[in-house]
């Protein structure tokens, strides 16, 4: 079995054992995506949006799939959809990517948000940037650096105590599980890095 079917496979294994874990649907969507199954990928991307309506990543993916499925006109109304979530968001690079596939695509760009009016309710102050967070307002930074390095940093910097929690206590031993990782090789360490950015919402590097 190749490692693109491989990834496939597993990943699939872990949306049908745990039909609302996000990031593995997410996953699923991206290698079949790789995988040029684009039908089958805008599956597992429709369901990761039922699960976090405001992860705008997913939007751009799908609108993609679409397009390359020729349905130019659900394409232009996905994108039209996220590229508002995603501007609402502050989520600035899936933004400016759905932003180019609808100029593309000939389809009017929504216009940018001027400005946010408060609506008086209190809050923490802190905003994080993960793409889907559900916490709003009510998000809480953390309050030590959680990984000893750069990522951590960024982590810290960016990202909310209760997705951290989410992640480090549920998601990341799911994948850890699910993949048979073995963190203490090079390969194992790497993938759980990947699915650890791509959960967080950052940028990812290139499969090995």
């Amino acid at each position: 079995m190749s490692n693109l079917a491989d990834q496939i496979a597993r990943f699939r294994n872990m949306a049908q054992e745990d039909p609302d874990n996000d990031l593995a649907h997410f996953r699923l969507g991206q290698f079949l995506m790789d995988d040029g199954q684009f039908a089958e990928a805008a599956k597992s991307f429709r369901r990761t949006l039922e699960i976090t309506p405001e992860f705008s990543k997913v939007f751009q993916l799908l609108g993609e799939c679409l397009v390359k499925l020729d349905q130019k006109a659900e394409a232009v109304e996905v994108l039209t959809r996220g590229w508002t979530v995603a501007d609402e968001r502050g989520d600035r690079m899936p933004r400016d990517a759905m932003e180019k596939v609808l100029n593309q695509l000939g389809a009017p760009v929504p216009k940018k948000q001027v400005a946010v009016v408060d609506d008086g309710t209190p809050g923490t102050g802190f905003r994080c940037q993960r793409p889907g967070c559900m916490e709003g307002k009510r998000a809480v930074a953390l309050d030590k650096v959680p990984i000893p390095d750069a990522i951590g940093a960024r982590i810290a910097r960016d990202i909310c105590a209760a997705c951290w929690t989410l992640w480090w206590k549920d998601l990341g031993v799911k994948v850890i599980n699910e993949l048979r990782l073995d963190l203490s090789s090079e390969g194992g360490q790497f993938e759980y890095d990947r699915n650890m950015r791509e959960f967080m919402g950052f940028e990812t590097e290139p499969a090995k």
